[in-house]
């Protein structure tokens, strides 16, 4: 395959998540029992409560929902910053059970991602030939660590490079969604990490549009929290999450 493609899908999220939201919001100020609790608030339409939930920073409840995404075309670079975020749950495609041998793949090279800017240096098809050498290298030492009856995959993809494409299921609550848009949609994130945050929070704006009306980078809501780091970009930024 070589060359790879993001694709971001969200697989499962908390059902109603507003109404769930709300129903853990008035649970706190409420007398009353958790069934006419829950009758009454699914008889009314939530959106403008969680609104004024999320914008007041009561925030507790909105760790009642979660949300699971199927992420695929990434590569080993990007996994790596993703799971530094610890209030998630991950399952990662394991390099020690899924080989990447010349025979699995169309085309005869594992699958991998290229960076915008190797290409704009005129470098993609160099990068592209010196992947298609690590894949003779990584056939070359499973053949031998076979020969041995050695554990093959296990060791070979010591070999492998950053760049290798990986699959992974994330799950995050919202609140740790919010605090990692904040931190990821920000323009000086890494690009790669950047452009899946994006597509996330496009995916659980659809789903649960109250709930991230503003979310995005540090500067949507308030100042830049890059102090002299910052991009100098803030009003552009605004407008591009507030009109995603």
């Amino acid at each position: 395959m070589g060359h790879t493609k993001l694709h971001v899908e969200l697989l499962r999220y908390t059902p109603r998540p507003e109404e769930v939201v709300a129903m853990g919001a008035k649970l706190c100020y409420s007398p009353a029992n958790i069934n006419d609790l829950k009758d009454g608030i699914e008889s009314k339409d939530q959106a403008g409560f969680v609104d004024k939930l999320v914008s007041m920073g009561h925030m507790s409840p909105v760790e009642h929902v979660s949300f699971s995404f199927g992420v695929e075309g990434i590569s080993r670079a990007c996994s790596h910053q993703i799971v530094r975020h610890r209030v998630a749950s991950y399952s990662q495609q394991s390099q020690r059970y899924v080989g990447e041998q010349t025979a699995k793949h169309e085309g005869g090279i594992f699958d991998f991602v290229i960076p915008p800017t190797v290409v704009d240096a005129g470098k993609g098809k160099w990068f592209e030939e010196k992947m298609a050498v690590i894949q003779e290298w990584y056939d070359e030492l499973n053949t031998a660590l076979g020969d041995l009856g050695e554990k093959t995959q296990e060791d070979a993809r010591f070999l492998l490079p950053n760049a290798a494409e990986t699959k992974i299921v994330i799950t995050m609550n919202a609140r740790e969604l919010l605090h990692f848009f904040r931190v990821r949609c920000c323009n000086r994130a890494q690009w790669e990490i950047r452009f899946m945050a994006e597509e996330m929070l496009r995916k659980v704006k659809e789903a649960a549009p109250k709930l991230f009306t503003n979310a995005g980078p540090g500067c949507v809501n308030a100042k830049c929290p890059e102090g002299k780091m910052t991009c100098g970009k803030q009003d552009e930024v605004r407008e591009k999450f507030l009109s995603m």
